[in-house]
């Protein structure tokens, strides 16, 4: 079995980041169902975060090191994969080790990269547009001509909501933090912006005909404030906790108007789920970006060795849209 030389990015111990070394690690070949990447660009998201200060351990089997998504090109091919070839262009979702120069991927998680965009700018897309797939559209079940709601509407997921549920025919909502900010979601598609930092954003919502999805990652007061604008039959799907994840809401409202609030994660969901997801998005959502309908929104591009200053714009979150590192 040939080994390859690798360097990733590690945090040997829960800190801010000045914790994250680039170090040089032997990757065998592929395990059957799985592929090497030579990887042109790796995603930087929220959750590296977490896991760097220690509040988001890896699922068991777990590649080594950070970093969820990448783009790249195939290195190696395991045994019994189908479909993908060595030197093929493709983006990847990984179960970590992203931030590298080689990374091991599950083949079922990986795509041939979506034409309309650059190799490196794709980095941006798998974690965002696999996420809002799957809590959007296969598990809120986004119907075109609903009114969908989503937070950080400048984020790297919230911009990819934006676009694919006004792609889908939704009436698209956003909030950001700022003017330039809620500009910019205009700017992707969304019919509405408010700023939740100068404006009641729930009560302009339901002024306006309410929300029948909300796509939330911010938690906290925000959950009864979501509440108060979902219609009938609504349905809030929860996918991170920035203002923390202990709540106390009133459910007479959910009762009475058949609400539907649930939540899910990515990183920790079987192979074989992955794949399905994948499969959806290389059928429904690869045609929007090819059509020029989305596209990833990049912030900043790092090279690896800057790490650490990748990690610190996420951390002043100034950032609008995705941050990318390349080796």
């Amino acid at each position: 079995m040939n080994s390859h030389s690798s360097r990733i990015v590690l945090a040997p111990a829960p800190g801010g980041p000045e914790v994250l070394a680039v170090e040089t690690r032997a990757l065998p070949d592929p395990d059957p169902g799985h592929v090497l990447i030579d990887v042109t660009a790796s995603g930087v998201n929220r959750a590296d975060v977490f896991e760097r200060m220690g509040l988001y351990p890896p699922p068991a089997g777990a590649s080594e090191g950070l970093g969820l998504e990448v783009s790249g090109r195939i290195r190696a091919v395991g045994e019994g994969v189908s479909g993908l070839e060595i030197g093929q262009s493709v983006v990847a979702l990984v179960s970590g080790g992203g931030y590298a120069d080689i990374v091991r991927a599950c083949a079922g998680s990986t795509l041939p990269a979506p034409e309309g965009v650059n190799l490196i700018d794709a980095a941006g897309l798998p974690e965002a547009v696999f996420t809002v797939w799957t809590n959007v559209f296969d598990q809120a079940r986004l119907q075109p001509g609903e009114r969908f709601v989503v937070h950080g509407g400048a984020g790297g997921v919230g911009s990819a909501a934006i676009q694919m549920a006004k792609a889908h025919g939704a009436h698209v909502i956003a909030t950001a933090r700022g003017a330039v900010r809620t500009h910019l979601c205009r700017d992707l598609g969304a019919d509405e912006a408010y700023d939740h930092q100068a404006e009641d954003w729930s009560a302009r919502i339901r002024e306006h005909g309410g929300a029948d999805v909300i796509l939330d990652m911010v938690g906290g007061d925000y959950v009864q404030q979501n509440l108060d604008c979902l219609n009938v039959k609504g349905r809030i799907v929860m996918i991170a906790f920035l203002r923390g994840h202990r709540v106390e809401v009133d459910l007479m409202g959910v009762m009475l108007k058949r609400q539907i609030l649930t939540g899910s994660t990515l990183r920790s969901r079987s192979d074989a789920e992955k794949m399905m997801i994948a499969q959806a998005v290389h059928t429904r959502v690869w045609p929007w970006i090819a059509q020029g309908a989305v596209r990833p929104l990049i912030d900043s591009r790092f090279v690896l060795e800057s790490v650490r200053q990748a990690h610190a714009r996420m951390d002043d979150g100034g950032h609008a849209g995705k941050i990318l590192l390349m080796p």
